[in-house]
């Protein structure tokens, strides 16, 4: 079996056991270190470690004091928790429709979304490629917008010299499967001093020192034993995503030609972290697969290649969200065309060359190209 990503953290272990051995596990010194170093990736002042991808977002809006009725503007085609985090801050989601080229919310369907409620855009920068922030930057300073990127599968990633988390509050996370993991964690990262702050009396209870409280706070910690395990990672990045980088390469010279099957592409001035690779099974004019998105993904799954489909709805079509008064369901037919026809395929680091070579050669096969 190929998996569809492969987790391995061993050369963790020196600092893992430096934790242990002092004793110091909860936060500590080595979050300090963790902070720094994904500041420095991001370009910012400011980086403040949490416990998990979703409280970087919660916590990220809780510091904007929205208040009910307060919308945020995102994606509609996106993981759930982009979504929860809106609800669980108080605030209302409306939906923007995306572009087929990049996954990512179309500015022109932001601008039209944009409301006299609306007070944040959260962008999700999905699969590592970021959104169009040439546009969308403009247009949250043009309606007097927070930005909150949705940036967990975009670790290092870049729109010309700016980097995915440096346009406003970044949020990312550290979950298992990300390019980078802590097991769970996540970083907001800043250049506002005065946020910055804020976001670390929030994830401390509300404390500044020890039983001195400024507001209604929550634990949002990481831990030292956490960061210890996501360190060796962020320093060795580069390397990491250039592994990526290739097996994307290879897996889109080996599929590029097959009828009905789009292969992913990365858009001018931006870089790709390769955090998913994505195909579209079936074509915008019409043109047919041999097999539909769903056949393709058991056929390969038969033939042990791992693969998975992120995702399979527009994030608001679950019935627990149908009459929710915090989601503002809309019309968004390419997000909606998307998630039946996207399927990812492996593009993690561990692959080897004959590994790459097999998943083209199946996919080829079962789509008898």
């Amino acid at each position: 079996m190929i998996p569809i990503t492969v987790v391995d953290v061993r050369d963790a272990l020196p600092l893992v056991t430096e934790v242990l051995e002092s004793g110091v596990i909860a936060q500590g010194p080595m979050v300090k270190r963790l902070e720094d170093t994904f500041a420095e990736i991001a370009g910012v002042e400011h980086a403040v470690a949490v416990n998990s991808g979703t409280t970087a977002l919660v916590a990220s809006l809780q510091v904007l004091d929205l208040q009910p009725g307060d919308e945020v503007v995102t994606s509609p085609f996106t993981f759930v928790a982009t979504l929860n985090a809106i609800l669980e801050a108080g605030a209302t989601a409306r939906f923007a429709d995306i572009r087929e080229d990049d996954f990512c919310v179309d500015p022109d369907a932001v601008a039209a979304a944009v409301g006299p409620r609306t007070k944040v855009l959260m962008p999700v920068h999905l699969y590592g490629q970021m959104a169009d922030m040439s546009k969308l930057a403009p247009l949250a300073d043009e309606y007097g917008l927070a930005v909150v990127e949705d940036a967990a599968q975009s670790i290092g990633a870049r729109y010309d010299d700016r980097a995915a988390g440096s346009y406003g509050l970044g949020c990312f996370s550290l979950y298992a499967t990300k390019n980078v993991t802590t097991a769970e964690g996540g970083v907001i990262t800043t250049s506002d001093a005065t946020l910055a702050d804020r976001l670390r009396v929030l994830r401390n209870q509300g404390m500044r020192a020890r039983y001195q409280y400024e507001v209604a706070g929550h634990n949002y910690r990481m831990t030292d034993l956490h960061a210890a395990v996501g360190i060796p990672q962020l320093e060795k990045l580069d390397a990491l995503t250039a592994r990526r980088r290739a097996n994307a390469a290879a897996l889109s010279e080996g599929l590029a030609d097959i009828p009905g099957l789009r292969v992913p592409s990365v858009l001018p001035g931006r870089t790709h972290v390769w955090h998913q690779y994505t195909v579209l099974v079936g074509g915008t004019d019409g043109t047919d697969a041999a097999l539909t998105r769903d056949e393709l993904a058991a056929a390969l799954t038969e033939r042990g290649i791992g693969n998975g489909i992120y995702y399979p709805k527009v994030v608001f079509d679950y019935d627990c969200y149908a009459d929710h008064p915090g989601v503002i369901a809309s019309d968004v037919p390419v997000a909606t065309r998307v998630a039946a026809q996207a399927l990812s395929l492996p593009v993690h680091p561990k692959l080897t060359e004959a590994e790459v070579a097999t998943v083209v050669k199946t996919v080829r096969e079962v789509l008898g190209a």
